[in-house]
Order: C-alpha cells, then structure tokens, then sequence
C-alpha cells in the first residue's frame, strides 16, 4: 500500500494520557490532513492544524447531523434518531440554539458563580476534614459539576447519585455494553419526562423551566428536545468538566513551581484556566466528526463528499505557528485562541459555566490545601477505558 494511502489506527496509543501522542507533532508539521482508522474500521480524515480546524468547525459543508444516518461512521454512542442540538445542522441547529441560548447567557451564568464557588469550597473542606490521602475525583472532580447540574435542571439532590450512575454507562463507547447503554439512556429519558411534566404542574425557577418557557415567534421546545439536551447537559456538563479538572490538577501536580506561582498569585487564575484548557488531552476531540456534503479542499487534499473528517481539536491547541511554545505551560499566556470549546456554530453553549466551575475548583485547592501534592506515583493511576472523556478513575492527593 502506498504509504500516501495508509490509515493507521486511531485513537493513537499514548504512553502519558496528560500529553497529546507523539503522531500529532508530525501530523501537524508535515501531513496536516491524513487518513485514519477508527475503531469500528471505517476511514475518516483527521485534520490537525488550528487553521484548518477552525476553518472546518465553522464550515457548514461538512454536517454534523449526517454522522446520524445509516452506515455513518461514528466514535461515540449517539442515537440514530437523536435530537441533541450536539448532532443538528441549520436550520434545525439555529432554531434550538435561539431557543436555548439565553439560559446560558453570561449574566445567568455568573449569578451562578457565588453558588458554584460555595460548593466547590465545601467539598475540599470535607475532604481536608476527612484528612489525607483523599481521592480528588470522587471528592471534587464528579460531584461538582454532577451537583451544579442537577441544581439547573431542579433535579432533588438525593436523585443526584442515580443520574450520575445513569450518565457515566450512557456515555460508554464499549460495544458490548450496548444494552447498558439502552436502559441507562431509557432511565434518564423516563425520570425527566416525569420531571418535565411535575415542572409544567408546579413552576420552578431553574434552567429546565427557563428551557420549557422558552419561545421565540410562538415557536416552543418540543418534550423530545427537551429530553435530548437533559442529555447533552447531563453528558457534556459533567464528564467534561470532570475529566478537564482532573487533567488539570495532574498538570499542576507535575510542575510545582507553576502551582506555587499560581497560588502566590491567584490574579493569574483565569489565564492560568484558559491555558489548562489548551493543553488538556481530556476528550481528544472524538464527539466533533463530521460527513463532507460537497467536495471540500482542505490544505491541498481534495475530501469528497459523503467522507467523514475528524477536526482534531487536542492537536491544534498545540500547532506551535499559533501557540508560542505549544507544549510549555505559561499561566500568563497573553493571546490563547485555542479551541476547546469548539468553533462555529457548535461552540460549546455551557463554556462559561465551565470556565466557572473549574476557576472555582482550582481556587478551592489552592486556598484550602497549601501543600497539595500526589499521594501515590502516576505509575500508579488507573485510566478509564470506556468513557468519552480519559481520566484517571482516582486520583489520590496530599497536603
């Protein structure tokens, strides 16, 4: 096989799950768009290069909605009847994203903040009270953003511990745990529509009822979109945040000096989150596949219409033509364009509340735990294998 035509298998192995595979710098300085195998056996063009990765999330001739059709290649369990704003292209994608985009809007957001930062405070107290070594993850990485959603949606706290259950075998991407998947997404659909209508019956103030209320020009969400973005938020909201607090604890951990900074000045706290951000390896960008509905040319190779491309996200946060030493870590990065949350149209809608959650994770650790250290050596770790978002299934700190 020519060597222009070999695919080789992707997810790349990774020797250190916190930095990007070895393949991504050579992709990036000399085969920018390549061709490689998934894991069901299907080609799909990977495109590495900010500029091309940002062109191409921005670019409505490659369509989300198409990875839903039959026989579509696809890295993450998605429904093929989904209604998740995740998977739709225009117009349906602009009528939800009017529809559901001022429960996000900043000032609601940052009304949420003084919450967010209580309940980021409270479980570090509780695990500096139970006393070292404590399990970061179960400690403050999944209850914290489990919690915050579950409060927008008015989800009861003691049902806080199932959702979580729910949501951590829905987003498995092991085929043979596919009935779990059924009946874990089979539950989480029957609770909220019971929810949904206890909300029509009795008004709350929360971001569900702000979703349910929500109107433009008469037009109203449907139950079943209402169910999909209960999905979205419960999937994207918490396993992302989960797994990006995580990696970014990790990446502390391993440079003291920088953690010292950062705790001596706590000003650089929000570049500091941007920059971890950038760097994360946390969901390598595997939910953003996209089908080509026309030719398309993206530098120099010709990608025909009906191919699958996968703008690798995680890859073009380090192209070192934008980012000034692409693999350091600078707290005070002056110009960071990186594109965690996406680009275009399908710019993640929960990126303040993300930003929020782990400024006030990260400002919890560094006021209440001075000497925060590892417990054990990352020998040690244990990787999730089946989730959408890597993390460590525990991660054991000191102080």
């Amino acid at each position: 096989m020519p060597a222009e035509d070999a695919a080789p298998s992707f997810p790349f192995a990774v020797e250190d799950p916190v930095e990007p595979p070895p393949e991504y710098a050579g992709l990036l300085a000399r085969r920018p768009v390549s061709r490689v195998t998934i894991p069901t056996g299907d080609r799909v063009w990977l495109v590495t290069r900010h500029e091309d990765v940002r062109r191409l999330l921005a670019d409505q001739r490659f369509s989300r909605e198409a990875i839903t059709g039959p026989g579509a290649p696809r890295l993450l369990p998605i429904a093929r009847d989904s209604k998740s704003i995740f998977v739709m292209d225009p117009p349906e994608h602009s009528r939800l994203r009017r529809l559901v985009s001022r429960a996000f809007a900043p000032r609601r957001i940052e009304q949420l903040r003084p919450g967010i930062e209580r309940l980021a405070g409270e479980l570090v107290d509780g695990m500096v009270a139970a006393g070292p070594p404590a399990d970061l993850v179960a400690g403050l990485a999944q209850p914290l953003p489990i919690t915050v959603i579950c409060h927008m949606l008015g989800v009861p706290y003691e049902d806080v511990g199932r959702f979580r259950e729910w949501t951590d075998i829905m987003l498995s991407y092991d085929r043979d745990r596919h009935q779990e998947v059924l009946a874990a997404r089979d539950s989480i659909n029957d609770y909220l529509t019971r929810l949904i209508a206890e909300k029509r019956a009795r008004p709350t103030d929360d971001l569900l009822m702000v979703l349910i209320d929500a109107t433009e020009d008469g037009d109203r969400l449907s139950d079943e979109e209402l169910l999909a973005f209960g999905y979205t938020l419960l999937g994207a909201g918490y396993h992302a945040t989960t797994a990006g607090l995580v990696h970014a604890v990790l990446t502390l951990l391993r440079r003291p000096d920088r953690l010292a900074r950062l705790r001596a000045e706590p000003a650089l706290l929000p570049a500091a989150v941007e920059e971890l951000l950038r760097r994360s390896q946390a969901g390598g960008g595997l939910g953003a596949l996209r089908i080509a509905t026309e030719d398309v040319e993206i530098a120099g190779v010709r990608i025909a219409a009906g191919e699958a491309v996968l703008p690798l996200i995680t890859a073009a946060n380090r192209d070192g033509t934008v980012f000034e030493d692409p693999d350091g870590l600078l707290l005070d990065r002056a110009s960071n364009p990186h594109l965690a949350f996406g680009h275009g149209i399908h710019h993640c809608l929960g990126a303040q509340l993300g930003r929020v959650e782990l400024t006030a994770a990260l400002g919890a650790l560094l006021a209440r735990m001075p000497g925060l250290r590892p417990a054990v050596e990352e020998t040690e770790l244990v990787w999730s294998s089946g989730l959408a978002f890597s993390r460590p299934r525990e991660l054991p700190v000191a102080w």
